[in-house]
């Protein structure tokens, strides 16, 4: 996702710990989705993708070994930035982390 999601996020509840690939302390951006899975589990984050194509497949084999994530949320291509910030805020203010242990989720949550 790009750094102008976790910019609106943070514009708008500066208390949403938003990391991007590529930045210092994360993944590079060509990372294999096997290795990005397996980081996400050690750090406790959940994964927001647009990577419908190949993810849910890798998601489906780390689960199968025995791993587990905090998470991931689906993107659709045509979900408009506006309309991601408001789901994730959503997402962020009326669940818990745990919620949403070991799923994939495709947003938006409800079509519009």
């Amino acid at each position: 996702m790009p750094h102008a999601l976790r910019e609106a996020l943070r514009r708008v509840e500066p208390a949403v710990d938003v990391r991007v690939m590529g930045e210092a302390g994360c993944p590079p951006l060509e990372t294999d989705d096997l290795e990005l899975l397996a980081w996400i589990d050690r750090e406790n984050r959940i994964l927001i993708s647009r990577n419908r194509r190949t993810m849910p497949q890798h998601f489906a084999t780390h689960l199968g070994a025995g791993g587990h994530i905090p998470g991931i949320l689906m993107v659709s291509e045509d979900f408009s930035m506006v309309e991601l910030v408001d789901d994730l805020l959503l997402i962020w203010s009326a669940s818990e982390a745990d919620e949403w242990r070991d799923q994939l989720i495709y947003l938006p949550l409800v079509r519009r």
